[in-house]
């Protein structure tokens, strides 16, 4: 159930958690113990704070932490002591605060697994053969729907066809998405259905590639406007899906990039009948969205602090997989190629200024050194004239120019990273950029010590939104299998408590609810986990192991595992 709960609700809750202990309090007490915890959370100096318990009120608010070396004091007849709603006997396990995604595409991810998922295919005949089953099993849908191709992880050296696909299915239109979103796949009744050729223009930012099947960045929208829209019910039911997911990682919190008004009005149904649970913050896909949203400036907190309007996304190029992101020098894979500038300068400096007017938060996707220097320039401009804590957001900063590092912490700048972009991309990026221009590439370290503040989250549903390998990459920057030994440029990576710190407070600093929610301290609202381990002691691959036991939020559970 979503939202706080006053002291009889808390009681009437107490009685449905199996295997919990419940202490009904004789007198006018509303708080509740959670007890018994080998409990772990940071301070806001980034160091480590122990308990063994943790007392939170009826508002689904921490009151203290209690140390594992506190002794209750003896109870008398004028003084027996504390007086618990009810007690929760948590036998000892790990009790660390909610994992925070600073990036993520919260209706997305719920889309991407409720249709045709490509992910884990690693060749084409593999993602044929794929296709054609669910083709078969969906006889049905008017069009094939789905996401998640890599042409890079098939080891194809090109991008597929329209050809390709006809091949499998040549009865109704097919429409995918590439892994990260900023390219599509179709067949050639999605061609015709769009009225697309291979002679067709593309539009600025955007790009046609021959033979025809993939369209690039903003060319996609030629294909995407005739794709059926996602109807309100199977956008309601791809919410609940993602937020299963999400919780199911232990994820309390998330900065949805890109909320579109579709999204946001599933955000407040769910908000309206108690069914959201997980925490959005969130950021309108472009100023005319955001404003439509949030009017004069960002909204309040709804829903006991589970969602708010907070700012707004904008794009500066597009992604480096399809070679779209936005570099200052030829790609070293496909020369005469510098990949999508989205804005002029001065289109983008207009935006920002337009939305820095009415208080939004401005967040900049830009993943190519070119890119990363318009929107540095941009804020150098506008700080001249937008003065206090604004907390500007440039969104995955893969690839920075050296010389252009120290802008970020001398401008106030947040680098919203995701620690699993560079183990997934760094064959790719060694191929893109060649090795003399990957000094500036996934530079967690160096941005962390030129005195930007760090955000780290995962892009989903581009990655899994498991925290859990995110955090373990940050601090080893090797991938699952150990690879490659030592690390990817070892000297980029941050501490395992900053990693930690990247998943949780600065998550939370980052959309500007430190004072809300990111750690576990008083005042702070009771978003916990129970883990199956000690995260501080486990070896990377155990890290990466992890699983959630209970996802619990404002003091309530929210998920368990089965």
């Amino acid at each position: 159930m979503a939202g706080d709960m006053n002291g009889r609700q808390l009681r009437r809750a107490s009685g449905a958690l199996a295997g919990f202990s419940l202490l009904l309090a004789g007198g006018a007490g509303a708080d509740a113990l959670i007890d018994n915890v080998t409990g772990m959370t940071l301070n806001r100096d980034g160091q480590v704070v122990r308990f063994k318990a943790m007392v939170i009120d009826a508002q689904g608010k921490v009151v203290r932490l209690i140390a594992p070396d506190e002794q209750p004091p003896k109870p008398t007849k004028k003084n027996p002591g504390p007086r618990y709603d009810w007690r929760a006997d948590m036998k000892g396990r790990v009790l660390v605060p909610g994992m925070i995604d600073a990036h993520g595409h919260v209706i997305e991810l719920g889309l991407a697994a409720m249709t045709l998922d490509l992910s884990d295919t690693r060749s084409l005949a593999e993602a044929k053969a794929k296709i054609a089953e669910y083709a078969r099993a969906n006889p049905e849908r008017q069009w094939i729907i789905g996401r998640g191709w890599n042409q890079e992880a098939w080891g194809l050296g090109r991008f597929p066809t329209a050809a390709d696909l006809d091949a499998v299915v040549s009865d109704r239109p097919v429409w995918l998405a590439r892994a990260d979103g900023h390219a599509g796949w179709g067949n050639s009744l999605a061609f015709k259905a769009a009225g697309v050729t291979a002679a067709t223009t593309a539009p600025s930012g955007g790009r046609v590639e021959k033979p025809l099947g993939v369209l690039v960045d903003r060319a996609t929208e030629l294909v995407e406007r005739v794709v059926p829209k996602v109807s309100p019910k199977d956008r309601t039911a791809a919410f609940l899906k993602a937020q299963q997911i999400l919780l199911g990682y232990g994820v309390t919190a998330v900065s949805d990039m890109g909320t579109s008004i579709d999204d946001w009005m599933t955000y407040r149904r769910m908000g309206d009948i108690g069914a959201l649970r997980v925490r959005i913050m969130s950021y309108g896909m472009g100023i005319d969205t955001t404003v439509t949203i949030g009017g004069t400036g960002p909204t309040p907190w709804l829903y006991d602090d589970r969602l708010r309007l907070e700012g707004v996304k904008l794009y500066a190029d597009g992604a480096l997989g399809s070679r779209g992101a936005w570099l200052k020098a030829d790609y070293a894979d496909a020369p005469g190629q510098r990949g999508l500038g989205f804005l002029s300068d001065d289109q983008l400096q207009n935006i920002m200024s337009r939305a820095a007017m009415d208080g939004y938060q401005v967040a900049v996707h830009a993943i190519g050194d070119r890119a990363d220097k318009q929107v540095l320039d941009a804020i150098s401009e506008l700080s001249q004239t937008y003065k206090g804590d604004r907390r500007w957001r440039i969104e995955h900063a893969q690839i920075v120019d050296p010389a252009d590092m120290a802008s970020f912490g001398k401008l106030g700048i947040i680098a919203s990273m995701q620690p699993t972009h560079q183990t997934s991309d760094r064959v790719m990026a060694e191929a893109r950029l060649g090795p003399a221009r990957l000094g500036g590439a996934y530079a967690w370290r160096t941005l962390l010590d030129d005195g930007a503040k760090l955000a780290f989250g995962s892009d989903f549903p581009v990655e899994k939104p498991d925290p859990w390998a995110g955090w373990a990459a940050a601090f080893t920057r090797m991938d699952a299998g150990g690879q490659p030994v030592g690390g990817w440029h070892p000297e980029q990576a941050v501490t395992r408590e900053q990693a930690w710190w990247g998943f949780t407070g600065g998550a939370s600093y980052a959309s500007f609810a430190e004072q809300k929610f990111g750690i576990l301290a008083p005042g702070q609202r009771a978003d916990f986990l129970l883990l199956d381990r000690d995260p501080l002691a486990a070896t990377p691959a155990d890290l990466r192991q992890t699983k959630v036991l209970e996802t619990w939020i404002g003091g309530t559970r929210a998920w368990a595992r089965k």
